[in-house]
């Protein structure tokens, strides 16, 4: 809670791969006042992690950081079954060949970070050089053999004529691991659940009918999207049609995998549970 104005504060990432949960999601229909904070990943992850937030979607990395203090809301994340064509690694060779160069990471999302280094270390057997950069695909490429960028950044620089290499890191996961990945989950502070369940369930509610209103008639988020993005109908329709946005056994079964792999990397210093929220009780999933 912020004790200064007494709201609850609900964080909103600030890309369009979350807008089918946000679109209709009316944070002013609810029966208690709340405040939205809409931010970069890496901006909702910290103010989770420090406790400055109520309810957020976040990385799921920072889940990973943070699981003791957090609950994971049900049936909600960005997820893709295989392509998410917004997790991009642009390269001038291919992906076998540039895994012990120098490669610019994007300073925007831990997840995409570390489920690169996964697939470099552990599915390719590579051994580059990381550094931190802003997400600019011309100053990244600069002085790197490749560069990851997410989300919007991605998007746009997909589609510039730039001769690069683009390879989709959700599509490589699911080929090696036979698993779709899971960027982003929605997240509640523990303690907040306990005083508020019941609160919590409406907040719930209103995501959850939010995502099956947008995902019933995808229309208005994508003349949105050309409006406020650029490209073309054709592309935004495949994209949000090709994003899951459920949060069942398939998404939490590969979503542990990969927290299986960065536990035994090294990227996280425990082993990691899903600890699922319910409305009628606090339980835990162990996958």
């Amino acid at each position: 809670m912020d004790r200064r104005e007494n709201r609850i504060l609900i964080g909103q990432i600030d890309y369009t791969n979350v807008w089918p949960v946000f679109h209709h999601f009316r944070p002013e229909s609810l029966s208690r006042k709340v405040s939205m904070v809409t931010e970069v990943p890496a901006v909702l992850n910290r103010r989770m992690l420090e406790g400055s937030l109520d309810v957020s979607p976040i990385s799921s990395f920072a889940y990973g950081i943070g699981h003791e203090k957090f609950l994971l809301l049900p049936d909600l994340s960005v997820s893709a079954r295989s392509a998410v064509n917004s997790i991009l690694l642009f390269s001038r060779e291919p992906l076998e060949h540039v895994i012990n160069g120098r490669i610019a990471l994007t300073n925007t999302s831990a997840t995409s970070i570390n489920l690169l280094k996964i697939i470099i270390e552990k599915a390719y057997g590579g051994k580059p050089t990381y550094w931190n950069s802003e997400p600019d695909l011309a100053s990244m490429m600069r002085d790197s053999d490749a560069a990851l960028l997410i989300g919007d950044h991605a998007i746009r620089a997909s589609w510039e004529p730039h001769g690069y290499i683009v390879t989709d890191l959700g599509e490589v996961w699911k080929r090696w691991s036979g698993y779709g990945m899971t960027f982003a989950v929605w997240t509640v502070q523990r303690t907040f659940a306990e005083r508020h369940g019941d609160f919590l369930a409406e907040i719930l509610n209103a995501f959850t009918l939010s995502k099956q209103k947008s995902l019933h008639d995808l229309e208005p988020l994508i003349h949105r999207s050309v409006e406020e993005i650029g490209g073309s109908p054709v592309y935004w329709r495949h994209y949000f049609s090709n994003l899951c946005y459920d949060f069942l056994d398939e998404q939490r079964a590969g979503l542990a995998l990969y927290f299986k792999y960065a536990y035994e990397m090294g990227l996280l210093e425990t082993e990691v549970p899903l600890n699922m929220w319910s409305d009628n009780k606090l339980t835990r999933v162990k996958e």
